[in-house]
């Protein structure tokens, strides 16, 4: 008891100049906290919520679930947490995450070291101590040396603008904010607002629940059938006995996940029966591998047709009403926006109580006293949820208004869209390192390898900065420009940039476009973070 409570006063005195600040306790801030108190340093977490578990804290809506298999979206520092642990479901659901986070902080003794309830509002560097300074909402100010931004790229959610929402006398949610206590759907009549990921995952939960749902969809989304299910005891100790082979898969892989197999042919270089055959073996299987079936798929627009076009005649195979099948057939290329894993997503259009409205043909003009008015309808629910995304990579760095050398201000450099160099450290804040930011293949991959990939990098370099006995650390800004350049330029030799998608922050009015992760794969961005690294941080200034 006596060391929690020397802890609790040391989290709690703003003249503790810390070693590192992590900001976040999601699956990132964690590993960086476990990592950083094996090296003996002192490090404190600031954490807005009142439990672990970043957006799986967060986003608790029907349905919630992750795209990547359970055993590979899960750590792999620790040998004896792989093998104590077990998963359920193949995909596991939002709760079962979260038991997870919540179990990984109580067994390596996390809590002790994460201030809760803290949300920052401000973070400065002083010059002349060399130190970040950062402030919270509730006006208490921390110190440290170094800062980690642990922040998220789905975490910052996209919050609705709509003309009248004051004057509706419902209740509205949003999917990225939900509350703990769940809501109740039965007997009421409900509009969804969106198509995307989470709408995918919700809309056949709710329908089964509420008396009529009403979607409202401006860009329909290609989603595939997860095909979840439970995990059965011989395939979980079939993976735990092999489990340091596919992690090193993992790393191999392109997407950060041993058990996605990248065909290696060209889809135009095979008949249209073969072609066929793979597109119908992936869809059986299951999950967003499905576009990984040839290797130019998200390169040429012929190729990328024959993959598109059989999901489009699998939605009209599957929803009975042709016009309703059609609205929800995308147009646009397949994987230019994030692939969908659902369960009975389109069959749900099947039901008598689901109606799906196309608002490009009707738009939206805002909310009313009895629900959403259209250019042609009003519309009236009990509940209206809002399924419209994050501020996705930049919107949670961004809300905290950071200031770093010279008074830059990180909102101000980034108005013309984020740069960084390795999504790692930004020129003109030194002793700072994002984790997973824009300019990393983040989104793109499996995040837990691309989470822990750069903690452990930035360990490193931490490490190497206090032997050294070195103050600062700071990208330079030809290294910044070069590597923004070079996501830029991967992402424009692929398909990445035929479609308005969160990737280029399309879905934020203003927000300036620009593909924010690597698109490159996880393999050659590994290999280029270990050779600055090897060559003595090359591209940093460390003095």
């Amino acid at each position: 008891m006596t060391s929690l409570k020397l802890e609790s006063d040391l989290i709690n005195n703003s003249t503790v100049v810390y070693d590192v600040i992590v900001v976040g306790a999601g699956f990132a801030g964690m590993y960086m906290l476990h990592e950083l108190r094996k090296t003996g340093l002192n490090v404190l977490v600031l954490e807005e919520a009142t439990g672990v578990g970043g957006t799986w804290y967060w986003n608790r809506y029907p349905g919630a679930r992750c795209d990547v298999e359970s055993m590979e979206y899960s750590y792999s520092f620790s040998e004896e947490l792989q093998q104590e642990w077990n998963w359920r479901h193949r995909f596991s659901t939002q709760p079962e995450i979260l038991e997870y986070a919540n179990h990984v902080a109580d067994r390596f003794d996390l809590r002790r070291y994460i201030k809760f309830q803290t949300r920052v509002s401000s973070v400065r560097y002083d010059q002349n101590k060399q130190q970040w300074l950062l402030k919270s909402s509730m006006k208490e100010e921390f110190q440290s040396r170094f800062c980690v931004m642990a922040t998220g790229t789905l975490s910052s959610v996209n919050e609705p603008k709509f003309n009248g929402i004051k004057d509706y006398q419902g209740d509205w949610y949003i999917t990225g904010r939900w509350p703990h206590s769940g809501v109740d759907f039965s007997g009421k009549t409900v509009g969804i607002i969106g198509t995307g990921s989470s709408a995918v995952q919700a809309i056949p939960v709710i329908a089964k629940e509420a008396k009529h749902l009403t979607v409202f969809q401006r860009t329909a989304n290609y989603s595939i059938p997860a095909k979840n299910r439970s995990l059965i005891n011989s395939e979980v100790e079939g993976v735990k006995s092999r489990y340091s082979e596919i992690r090193t898969e993992a790393r191999s892989n392109r997407a950060g996940i041993a058990f996605l197999k990248a065909g290696i042919d060209s889809a135009l270089s095979v008949s249209e029966t073969t072609r066929t055959q793979e597109y119908q073996r992936r869809w059986d299987e299951g999950g967003t591998g499905f576009t990984a079936a040839y290797s130019d798929i998200g390169t040429s627009d012929k190729a990328n047709f024959t993959a598109a076009e059989f999901v489009r005649n699998k939605i009209r195979e599957t929803v009975q009403n042709t016009e309703t099948a059609e609205l929800l057939a995308p147009t646009n290329t397949i994987g230019c926006k994030r692939l969908c894993a659902d369960t009975d997503y389109y069959e749900t259009y099947n039901r008598a109580n689901v109606t799906l409205l196309d608002v490009n043909s009707d738009p939206i003009q805002g909310l009313v006293e009895e629900g959403i008015q259209t250019e042609k309808n009003i519309y009236a629910f009990d509940i209206i949820v809002f399924a419209i995304g994050f501020d996705a990579m930049t919107g949670a760095l961004l809300s905290m208004n950071i200031t770093g050398k010279d008074g830059c201000n990180l909102k101000e450099i980034w108005s013309e869209g984020p740069k960084s160099y390795l999504g790692l450290s930004m020129f003109g804040f030194p002793n700072m390192f994002t984790i997973t930011g824009p300019g990393s293949p983040s989104v793109l991959s499996n995040m837990m390898t691309s989470i822990e990939q750069h903690v452990e990098w930035i360990r490193d370099c931490i490490n190497y900065m206090e032997l050294g006995g070195h103050s600062e650390i700071e990208a330079e800004l030809a290294a910044e420009e070069y590597w923004t350049n070079q996501v830029e330029e991967i992402a424009r030799n692929t398909l990445r940039y035929t479609c308005n998608s969160w990737y280029v922050g399309a879905n934020i009015p203003g927000k300036k476009r620009i593909f924010m992760p690597y698109a490159g794969g996880i393999p050659p961005y590994r290999e280029y973070c270990d050779e600055v690294a090897q060559n003595g941080y090359d591209g940093f200034k460390i003095s």
